[in-house]
């Protein structure tokens, strides 16, 4: 292996990532990681299991994330006192100097974290969202039946329980728990103020349970340490999550689909997801998009089917886009471009 290694290139992008999505302290311990990883320190063992794979695996495979994620949810559990103490000033500096012989004491541990894809559950998605769902409710008329796949704790899948600053427009409960806005360009969306959800139901190949306080651990250890707004955001919708008694169900993506999710009478059937498909093997991909168009092609006009995601543009994956497909007739509509964590979204419509 040499230092000019797919790893360490993904190391180093996601560290300009995290310092342009407003984390410099992850930038600085990821930069820290690429160095150490080029002087085959601990962070080339913890690693190593992803070390042969190309660039693009890389970034699919979220490697830099697993990182950080694995060493936040260290300094949460309290296990390692130092780091601990180190996240909570804040300071790069002691973060890295209390990481580094925390990967050798607690390396197991630290790799078995690693091992499950990261599964942010970023509640302020449901703010790109919305507007898709609003827009297939004002084009079909009908209330709602909502099937979430990758939906990791399910924090999403009370995207119509929340409240939405949306630009100038607001949406959704005024007693809600949770208020989610972003930075809102374009138009506002349609809005719907009639809108149901008459029927709900999600899976994730490897649910969180919320019960669990190890895994409500791990969710938060995906929202970046030094932003406190999100893990704010995370907190109250995991407990508005744990009133309404949100389940999901642990199954596979493509399975679950041909079995659960069908066209119905007088509803229309949303099938949605948000930062899951750049995690699915080919095969899988391949699969569920011949099980959404077979979904597809069973719609009518009495039951229609909406397939809402957002997931990376082709360009870059710090752009995700938001787009529908809506059947009958199978018309695609990019409904808008937004940051990865909701802060920002740029609304096209339909």
């Amino acid at each position: 292996m040499t230092v000019d290694s797919a790893l360490h290139r993904a190391l180093l992008a996601q560290s300009r990532g995290c310092l342009a999505g407003g984390s410099p302290l992850n930038a600085a311990i990821l930069a820290r990681a690429a160095a150490d990883w080029a002087l085959g320190g601990p962070v080339r063992r913890l690693m190593a299991p992803w070390a042969e794979l190309d660039y693009a695996a890389q970034l699919d495979a979220a490697t830099p994330i697993r990182l950080i994620g694995a060493l936040h949810e260290l300094a949460l559990s309290g296990e390692d006192p130092k780091l601990s103490a180190a996240y909570a000033k804040g300071d790069a500096e002691a973060v890295w100097a209390a990481a580094q012989p925390a990967m050798l004491r607690h390396h197991d541990r630290l790799a078995a974290f690693m091992t499950h894809e990261p599964q942010t559950n970023e509640v302020r998605r449901s703010a790109c969202l919305v507007g898709g769902f609003l827009a297939i409710a004002s084009e079909t008329g009908l209330p709602l039946r909502c099937f979430e796949i990758g939906a990791s704790a399910g924090l999403n899948s009370s995207w119509n329980r929340y409240r939405y600053r949306l630009g100038d427009v607001d949406w959704g409960d005024p007693g809600a728990p949770l208020i989610l806005d972003a930075d809102w360009t374009g138009p506002p969306p349609t809005i719907a103020d009639d809108l149901r959800v008459i029927e709900r139901a999600a899976c994730d190949r490897r649910p969180t349970d919320l019960h669990d306080p190890e895994q409500r651990r791990r969710l938060l250890a995906y929202v970046w340490a030094d932003q406190p707004e999100r893990l704010a955001r995370a907190r109250a919708a995991i407990d508005d999550a744990l009133v309404h008694g949100v389940t999901v169900e642990a199954a596979d993506a493509v399975a679950w689909t041909l079995e659960r999710v069908a066209p119905q009478d007088g509803a229309t059937t949303v099938l949605f997801h948000s930062v899951f498909w750049q995690y699915m093997p080919a095969a899988s991909q391949a699969a569920l998009g011949r099980a959404i168009q077979g979904i597809g092609a069973r719609a009518t006009s009495a039951a229609p089917f909406a397939w809402l995601r957002m997931e990376p543009s082709a360009a870059t994956m710090m752009v995700m886009e938001v787009r529908l497909t809506l059947w009958p007739g199978g018309t695609e509509t990019v409904l808008a471009e937004c940051h990865p964590h909701g802060a920002s979204v740029r609304w096209m419509g339909a």
